[in-house]
């Protein structure tokens, strides 16, 4: 079974509050990318689940790749067999894309397909949420306002059908902590679901990602891109949740040539 695990890009973000937990209490709006892994498993041949991964690096012990918890997860609370699982990763780690969720989200729908689980997507979606705040949106996979801790989802009418988009990630990454640390939580007087129907020219003024301000303090690198796809035409720029990927929403394509070129760079047609 093979399946193409995608990313997203945060429409705004809002840090509202600081609750006990530890956690913030986030709105965002998340929107699908094209850009994605590619995930393939099936039935151990060993008797024991095996993950391998191929094409970007992505640090620490395969045994703590969301992947294979996704797996554990399933094989504590229902019994599955062992599995062999093979993640080939295109989507760059530390970007504030979502590509680690993704994976771990499309994990555990093929593991109920593929052993006939019959787990409901309700329950999918809070098991999702046990390994990490954004991996319930990738069982959605739609426009969506994220609440609470970001797991709250509420489908919105949106389409940014025929739009370009670049997405620009530099050789940095940025920890979800981290970015956290340099943040004040603001009460808003507008919630984002407001913001986005009004004309996609007035978002510049409109959106904003509050990770934005200490990030960019810190790698100044990452303003500079936002800054360089405003002047190649961008009708709106912004980094992608807490980081460090910088994504560019165009009318039309746009000649980057010269730019980027050390940098992870994907273009693509909403």
């Amino acid at each position: 079974m093979i399946r193409f695990p995608n990313c997203k890009i945060n429409l705004g973000l809002h840090i509202l509050e600081k609750i006990p937990d530890g956690y913030h209490r986030i709105e965002t709006i998340f929107y699908p990318l094209g850009l994605s892994d590619i995930l393939e498993i099936n039935p151990s041949v060993s008797g024991n689940t095996l993950l391998t991964i191929s094409g970007l690096e992505i640090p620490g012990d395969t045994k703590d790749n969301l992947c294979f918890r996704a797996w554990h997860l399933l094989k504590e609370d229902y019994g599955i067999p062992a599995a062999d699982m093979h993640l080939h990763k295109i989507i760059p780690t530390g970007a504030g894309l979502g590509g680690g969720s993704a994976d771990a989200a499309f994990t555990l729908a093929m593991l109920n397909d593929l052993f006939e689980t019959g787990i409901p997507n309700g329950r999918l979606i809070t098991l999702a949420a046990r390994l990490g705040m954004d991996c319930p949106y990738f069982l959605m996979n739609t426009p969506a306002l994220g609440t609470g801790k970001g797991e709250i989802l509420t489908p919105i009418s949106l389409s940014l059908k025929g739009m370009h988009i670049v997405l620009v990630k530099p050789g940095i990454h940025v920890s979800s902590a981290e970015a956290y640390a340099g943040v004040t939580p603001l009460t808003r007087t507008r919630i984002l679901t407001e913001l986005i129907r009004q004309p996609i020219e007035e978002w510049k003024q409109l959106l904003e990602n509050d990770f934005e301000e200490s990030v960019f303090i810190k790698y100044p690198e990452i303003s500079i891109i936002k800054e360089e796809l405003y002047a190649k035409g961008a009708v709106y720029a912004s980094m992608s949740g807490s980081g460090s990927a910088v994504y560019g929403i165009f009318r039309k394509s746009t000649d980057l040539t010269g730019l980027f070129t050390n940098h992870f760079l994907w273009q693509g047609i909403l």
